[in-house]
């Protein structure tokens, strides 16, 4: 998503950013209660904001999407970490201790490296 779309879609409520991102993948109202498994007349009124969605077809729409649920719902600012972060984490739980440690390290090694960083260059991000 480009930088615009994601600005828009976090100043949206539910109906609007359901119907956001349903016109970014080029769906129609008709394809995505498809897609859901639900009346068409419902997309209508869940993008109208007439109704909510129960949390099984939050996460419905959220896969015929191809976002998360937090996506869907959440701010940028209530949601959890970046799905693929997330995920990267999960995988670690695979991990045996000695592994853990290792990535452990390496990851305070990076952030005291982006910290220091940081503060070489007067606290200026770019």
């Amino acid at each position: 998503m480009t930088p615009l779309l994601t600005w828009h879609l976090l100043t949206m409520n539910f109906g609007k950013r359901l119907a956001a991102l349903r016109k970014v993948r080029s769906l129609t109202q008709l394809v995505l209660a498809e897609k859901v498994g639900c009346h068409v007349t419902m997309i209508r009124r869940y993008e109208a904001n007439e109704t909510q969605p129960t949390l099984e077809v939050i996460r419905k729409l959220a896969v015929a999407l191809g976002v998360s649920a937090d996506a869907l719902v959440f701010d940028e600012h209530e949601r959890g970490p970046d799905d693929d972060l997330r995920l990267q984490f999960e995988a670690l739980s695979q991990f045996t201790a000695e592994e853990k440690q290792i990535v452990r390290v390496l990851l305070e090694s990076l952030i005291l490296k982006h910290d220091a960083s940081r503060f070489t260059r007067g606290n200026d991000p770019s």
